[in-house]
C-alpha cells in the first residue's frame, strides 16, 4: 500500500511481466513467452558465472508452465 494525498491509501500498479499479486510467491514467476508461442520458466536467481537466468523448461502451454513452477516451489520446500 502507499499512502497517497491526506493519507489516503491507494494501491501501487504493478509493471506487467507475472509481477502481480496472486502469484506463485512474493517475487516474480519468470515465465516468459517465446517468439514461438511457447511458455519459458526461469529461474529466480541468476546464475553467478553467466549473470543471466537459468532455463527451468519450456512449455507449450501456460498451464503447463505455472504446473511445472508449482512443482518446483514444491521441491524447493520438501
Amino acid at each position: 500500500m502507499v499512502r497517497k494525498n491526506g493519507g489516503r491509501v491507494g494501491y501501487r500498479v504493478l509493471p506487467r511481466g507475472g509481477r502481480t499479486p496472486g502469484g506463485t510467491g512474493c517475487q516474480s514467476s519468470m515465465i516468459r513467452k517465446l517468439a514461438s508461442g511457447e511458455y519459458r520458466l526461469y529461474s529466480r536467481k541468476l546464475n553467478p558465472k553467466t549473470g543471466k537466468r537459468r532455463n527451468l523448461g519450456t512449455f507449450t502451454s501456460l498451464a503447463a508452465a505455472k504446473k511445472h513452477e508449482r512443482e518446483v516451489q514444491y521441491f524447493k520446500r520438501h
